[in-house]
């Protein structure tokens, strides 16, 4: 905004000249103004003192220099809450400080203030070298070697002569997207089991069960209970000391 050639004691009393009795038009031609500016001060400054101006325009001042707090607040209250996601790594402070100044239109410096993160990190070039003959290998050796995770890949690696960092290599086993499969649990029945038919007359289905115990001399023996489920008479005892499937009926 351009900045006027009149302070606020100059203004008050240009206005006195004209509330002392001189007119309007004399006092703008005097001054070098035009009306409307005359009156837009009258409208503005119209009977305040020196001192009442000078305090008008710091509350000025003060209300622009709040507004002014209160737009850079709600700013970075939209951008951190467009960057809600964890930033950890320095390559994810990058890509949201590239995020902020993009999309919010704010400084590199007040994008680094916001997420925390030094301007030297985010102006950083890393330097690394070409891994692509250790990935490629890397991947080769997963691919035969199914069940061996990045340590034992590593030992592989240095039986060839290729000994990195085991950091190193960690990191390039993640990016490559590499991980031993777990092995799946028991399988286990699914659905819902069919319920058990209750008889409704002898002989129509029986139960087997086996009982231990042992003799004096300590040698065990075993029993084997046929029992009927509707009557739940005791159909048979075969006390043996081996009961094996030969020799059975139906065998």
């Amino acid at each position: 905004m351009k900045q006027s050639r009149f302070n606020e004691e100059q203004i008050i009393a240009i206005l006195k000249e004209q509330e002392g009795g001189m007119p309007t038009a004399e006092v703008c031609r005097r001054h070098g103004i035009s009306s409307a500016t005359f009156y837009k001060w009258k409208s503005k400054f119209g009977g305040l003192e020196v001192s009442e101006a000078r305090r008008l325009r710091t509350l000025e001042e003060e209300n622009s220099r709040l507004k002014k707090l209160l737009a850079e607040a709600m700013l970075d209250n939209a951008v951190l809450k467009d960057l809600a996601s964890k930033m950890v790594t320095p390559g994810a402070k990058r890509e949201a400080v590239a995020h902020a100044r993009e999309h919010h239109g704010v400084s590199e410096r007040r994008a680094c203030a916001l997420v925390g993160v030094s301007r030297r990190v985010i102006r950083y070039e890393p330097t690394r070298p070409d891994d692509g003959a250790l990935r490629q290998r890397l991947r080769d050796l997963a691919a035969e070697r199914r069940r061996f995770g990045y340590r034992r890949l590593g030992y592989l690696l240095a039986r060839e002569g290729i000994t990195p960092n085991h950091k190193k290599l960690l990191r390039i086993y993640r990016e490559e997207g590499l991980r031993v499969r777990r092995r799946g649990g028991r399988k286990r029945a699914l659905g819902t089991r069919r319920p058990m038919v209750l008889p409704d007359g002898p002989n129509q289905r029986w139960s087997l069960d086996f009982v231990s115990d042992s003799l004096i001399c300590g040698r065990r023996f075993r029993i084997l209970c046929v029992v009927d489920d509707y009557t739940r008479e005791c159909l048979a005892l075969v006390a043996d000391t081996s009961l094996s499937g030969h020799g059975w009926p139906g065998n």
